[in-house]
């Protein structure tokens, strides 16, 4: 097992976090929350140790510009249709 984290692994760690963040909102302060837990579970990809998991259980590796692909559609599908800004200043309300 390596030791080290590479510019690879850290962008896939910030990107699965900030998508799982997006569908943990959409989940909880959305009006749609299978969209929410939709894109949590689309969020696990992102992560290093699950796309190894992924890549030993059924010998098939993402690549990285389906990776992209699916980060534009998260993006869109959350601030467009998904209207993030709007679900944050709800949570925003509830938190304070």
């Amino acid at each position: 097992m390596k030791s080290q984290l590479n510019i690879p692994d850290i962008i896939s760690w910030s990107f699965g976090f900030l998508f799982f963040a997006i569908g943990v909102i959409n989940t909880f302060w959305g009006n749609d929350p299978l969209f929410g837990v939709f894109i949590v579970l689309l969020s696990f990809i992102y992560f290093p140790p699950v796309a190894a998991l992924i890549r030993e259980k059924t010998g098939i590796s993402i690549p990285g510009f389906l990776k992209i692909l699916l980060g534009f559609f998260i993006i869109w599908a959350a601030l467009g249709v998904g209207e993030l800004a709007d679900k944050i200043a709800l949570m925003m309300e509830d938190l304070a």
